[in-house]
C-alpha cells in the first residue's frame, strides 16, 4: 500500500487573506509561516522509503539468520496513514454555518424591508421646516406633545417631570429594599 503524498496545499492562501480582519493578519501571517515550513519538511522527504540491498548486507555480516530475520520485520512493518476523523465534523460545521447565515440573511430582508417602510412613509410626510405642530401630531402622535392627555412641564424632558425616578434612584432603592 503506498502511502498517499500531498502534491501541494489544498489552501487558497490569497482567498484566505482576503477574509482576515485586520488586527488578526499577523497570527494569520504565523500560521502561514508555519504551515509552509510544515509542507517543506514533508516535500523533503521520499514518497517511499529507500530499498535496501538485503543481499549485500547478507555477504558482509557473517551472522547467519540475522540480516533475514531484520528483513522480515522491515517488510511486515507497515506504517498507517492516519485516519481522517476531522472531515466530517468540518463539514457539519459548514452546513451549521450556512444555515445560521440564510437565517441572517432571512432576517436582514426582513429589517430591510421594515426599513424601507419607514423611509417610504417619512419620504410621504411634509417637510419638518413646513409642518405645523398639528401636522407633527398627526405624524408622530406618541412622540408629539399632548397636554390634554399627557400634560408636561417645560423643558417636555423625562426629567423634569412629576414622578420621574432616577436609574440611580431606583438602585438605591433596590439596595434598601434588600437590606430590609
Amino acid at each position: 500500500m503506498a502511502a498517499r503524498r500531498i502534491a501541494k496545499s489544498s489552501i487558497n492562501w490569497s482567498a484566505l487573506a482576503e477574509r482576515v480582519p485586520p488586527n488578526q493578519k499577523a497570527q494569520f501571517a504565523a500560521f502561514k509561516i508555519k504551515s509552509d515550513v510544515y509542507m517543506r519538511a514533508v516535500m523533503s522527504n521520499p514518497e517511499t522509503a529507500p530499498k535496501i540491498d538485503w543481499a549485500h548486507y547478507k555477504n558482509l555480516i557473517p551472522i547467519p539468520g540475522l540480516v533475514d530475520t531484520f528483513q522480515k520485520q522491515y517488510e511486515a512493518l507497515k506504517v498507517p496513514y492516519p485516519p481522517d476523523n476531522v472531515t466530517s465534523q468540518v463539514e457539519t460545521q459548514a452546513k451549521e454555518t450556512k444555515a445560521e447565515v440564510e437565517s441572517f440573511k432571512k432576517s436582514s430582508e426582513q429589517r430591510i424591508a421594515q426599513c424601507k417602510k419607514k423611509i417610504a412613509h417619512l419620504n410621504s410626510l411634509l417637510p419638518y421646516n413646513q409642518m405645523t405642530m398639528e401636522d407633527y401630531r398627526d405624524s408622530f402622535p406618541d412622540l408629539a406633545l399632548d397636554s390634554v392627555n399627557r400634560p408636561t412641564f417645560w423643558p417636555h424632558n423625562a426629567e423634569e417631570q412629576v414622578g420621574y425616578v432616577s436609574k440611580e434612584q431606583e438602585a438605591a432603592r433596590a439596595e434598601h429594599a434588600k437590606e430590609h
